[in-house]
């Protein structure tokens, strides 16, 4: 095989795998799947709960050197209080198992919260994975914003830079950000579907 067909065939090999990757995701412009899930207060949540509102998910691993960047920096703090204020529900979702990295106790997961100044809407917990895997969320983070109508509007990468170096957060290109303030000035995001970056999410 020349050199110029083993390229051809390894850009084929990889368009192919990130196809896979995307289509286990639910599609964009389509209803988001509906899910009801408890936070680390107690509290039940449902998506329908928000209609009327952008919703942000944010899947999360406190464990994750990936999330460790966005909330050691405090980009994610930032983020969240950001759209919050603007009456965005920013919901921050563990799919962790019983005894992987990133499952922890009620009380240690305010306790971070609160160390962090994180500043989500609610912090749920998904032990099961069910919500997790009805999204296709691989990583965390993996991020998704729903518009007010429960549509999605974005899945994927919070930005274009796939490091956990501090200093790539100001250079890169937050999908979250963009994605939510063309929703918020009346338009459709620009990007709409990348793939996630980030640790493996512990089913």
């Amino acid at each position: 095989m020349n050199k110029s067909l083993l390229i051809v065939f390894l850009m084929i090999i990889s368009i192919s795998l990130t196809t896979m990757v995307l289509a286990n995701q639910p599609e964009i412009g389509k209803k988001a799947p509906d899910f009801t899930l408890t936070d680390s207060n107690g509290k039940t949540h449902s998506l329908t709960d928000f209609a009327g509102k952008y919703v942000v998910l944010e899947w999360i691993n406190f464990g994750c050197p990936f999330v460790k960047k966005h909330y050691n920096s405090g980009n994610m703090q930032k983020l969240q209080k950001q759209f919050t204020e603007k009456d965005v529900v920013w919901l921050s979702i563990c799919s962790s198992a019983e005894g992987e990295q990133g499952n922890f106790e009620n009380e240690e997961i305010n306790s971070r919260l609160k160390k962090l100044g994180a500043a989500p809407s609610a912090y749920l917990i998904d032990e099961s994975g069910t919500v997790g895997k009805a999204y296709g969320a691989k990583t965390t983070p993996h991020m998704y914003i729903i518009n007010q109508e429960g549509i999605l509007e974005y899945a994927g990468a919070i930005d274009d830079i796939r490091s956990t170096d501090v200093a790539d957060i100001e250079r890169a290109n937050n999908y979250v950000s963009t994605g939510l303030n063309s929703l918020i000035n009346g338009s459709k995001p620009e990007v709409t579907l990348t793939k996630s970056y980030g640790c493996a999410i512990k089913y």
